[in-house]
């Protein structure tokens, strides 16, 4: 019998929740508002927001968002094991390759036609403690590798709170479940009607990063190695099935840049990666099929 499914557009993404009881006006409304609050906290595509209010205000001390402190300890686990490459002050670097607020989708070049592009400031030199960081050069946060997971995990709080006891929460291919397993099949990103494997997602949840997502042009994509500023061209395609959206968001990421078995052992995630050269990776014991 098909469970309740309630489906609508946030954060720039489709969400899906197919829970195990229709859900009553006060539950969306709960829903509805934790993501209107995490947007006017995350969101650099909106001026009021905090990131970029600290992002006008400059270098200096800030008092962290209530909700900060989870998806910052996933940045420093990342940044450990990738060398750095991630890192959630890329947002400078994003809006110089054009992904900026107004979507203007044409990246600074130099005088030779270069991509001029800018690392950003070092992620472990940032200080936080006390509920507060410190900044010590002008920074614009963007939380795209950790956000979308980490408010599908707040979502889903939200849900067990209000006595959902199984459920689904998608948002655009970030996926956790609660309850009888789920099989989800891994999309070619050259080929969205092809299926590059199926796998079973039960009590836990997946998610997928591909430069094509979010592309505007050759070469030009939103997975940036924060040491350059510059797009990354050695994956085309990862998935990471963890014990929660913010682990398998953050690893998802950290994929194209560490071996995967050090992402794996670093984040507690299973992993599928397709490689540039279109080779196929993936953990062993993972629970699904892949179709090489």
């Amino acid at each position: 019998m098909p469970r309740p499914s309630v489906r609508f557009q946030a954060i720039g993404t489709h969400w899906v929740l197919d829970t195990d009881r229709e859900l009553d006006l006060d539950d969306l409304g709960a829903v509805h508002d934790l993501i209107a609050r995490f947007d006017a906290t995350w969101s650099r595509f909106r001026g009021d927001s905090w990131v970029c209010r600290v992002a006008a205000a400059g270098p200096g001390e800030y008092d962290l968002p209530e909700d900060a402190e989870p998806m910052l300890a996933a940045y420093d686990a990342a940044a450990l094991c990738t060398g750095g490459a991630i890192s959630p002050l890329v947002g400078r670097a994003l809006e110089d390759l054009g992904y900026d607020a107004g979507y203007r989708l044409r990246p600074v070049r130099d005088e030779d036609g270069n991509l001029a592009s800018r690392p950003a400031p070092p992620w472990w030199q940032v200080r936080r403690s006390g509920g507060r960081i410190a900044l010590d050069s002008p920074a614009l946060i963007d939380v795209g590798a950790a956000g979308k997971g980490y408010l599908v995990d707040l979502v889903s709080g939200v849900l067990s709170e209000r006595g959902v006891r199984e459920y689904i929460v998608d948002a655009g291919g970030d996926i956790r479940v609660q309850g009888e397993p789920v099989r989800v099949a891994l999309e070619d990103p050259s080929d969205p009607t092809r299926a590059l494997g199926i796998v079973r997602i039960a009590n836990e949840a997946i998610a997928g990063s591909a430069p094509n997502r979010r592309a505007w042009g050759p070469g030009l994509h939103h997975v940036l190695d924060a040491r350059t500023g510059r797009p990354t061209d050695r994956v085309l395609s990862t998935w990471a099935i963890g014990p929660d959206a913010l682990a398998a968001d953050i690893a998802a990421t950290a994929l194209f840049f560490a071996h995967p078995d050090l992402v794996a052992a670093r984040f507690g995630v299973q992993y599928v990666v397709l490689d540039a050269d279109r080779r196929l990776r993936w953990s062993l014991g993972i629970d699904g099929e892949m179709f090489t």
